[in-house]
């Protein structure tokens, strides 16, 4: 993909254009992704305050026990959101969902063990670790080019 950028300095309004040969999903994405430019705030609730969680330093999400866990690098919070609020929310190509219960963050992804048969370890910068189901292998070996 090639990106330009003019600066005109009569220019009133930021406009952007994208021309392609014709309509994919690199381009619905990328037209998604600029018309939900605003940044969206994630809160979590810990200890009965409302805290808002930076989404770069968002490590991974998980349902657990009827409830929606956000853990960052600061610390675990509970959200009110579901799964599928987050999957609509979040960069897709950052975050990606791994098993029906967990979305995790490719950028805080230290390593992922191929040696389990059927399913992916990941390693995250912070030592812990996590599974993609079978379900989700192949969306992730197609992600990340395997």
């Amino acid at each position: 993909m090639k990106v330009e950028i003019k600066i005109d300095g009569q220019c009133e309004e930021t406009t952007v254009i994208v021309i392609a040969k014709e309509l994919s999903e690199e381009v619905n994405e990328l037209a998604k992704m600029l018309s939900n430019s605003r940044l969206q705030l994630i809160v979590g609730f810990k200890d009965n305050n409302a805290v808002v969680v930076e989404v770069e330093k968002i490590i991974r999400i998980y349902a657990a026990n009827q409830k929606v866990y956000i853990v960052a690098d600061d610390g675990e919070y509970v959200s009110r959101l579901r799964l599928y609020e987050f999957e609509e929310r979040l960069p897709h190509n950052t975050f990606v969902r791994v098993s029906n219960s967990e979305i995790i963050n490719l950028q805080k992804v230290k390593d992922f063990d191929l040696s389990f048969s059927g399913s992916i370890c990941v390693r995250f910068i912070n030592g812990k670790t996590t599974y993609v189901s079978r379900r989700y292998v192949a969306k992730i070996k197609t992600m990340l080019g395997m």
